[in-house]
């Protein structure tokens, strides 16, 4: 999970990064140092981010030769 898939998902939600942050258990702070990639996130944190964002809807996309991304689950 990169930085910009983080920032790009919580877009598809219209989740600020507070919401972000309540529904990840972790400091807003957090969330947006990583989304800035001023910190790469602890593993534990990272899980509960995507975590968070998977419950709500959130695929992520990692395919060879196309790239990164993420999409709201149909």
């Amino acid at each position: 999970m990169t930085s910009a898939q983080v920032r790009a998902a919580r877009g598809l939600l219209n989740w600020t990064v507070r919401n972000l942050a309540d529904k990840a258990g972790i400091h807003r702070n957090t969330v947006t140092n990583i989304e800035t990639e001023r910190y790469n996130g602890d593993v534990e944190t990272l899980k509960a981010i995507r975590k968070a964002l998977e419950r709500a809807g959130v695929q992520f996309i990692t395919e060879k030769g196309v790239g990164v991304g993420v999409k709201l689950k149909q």
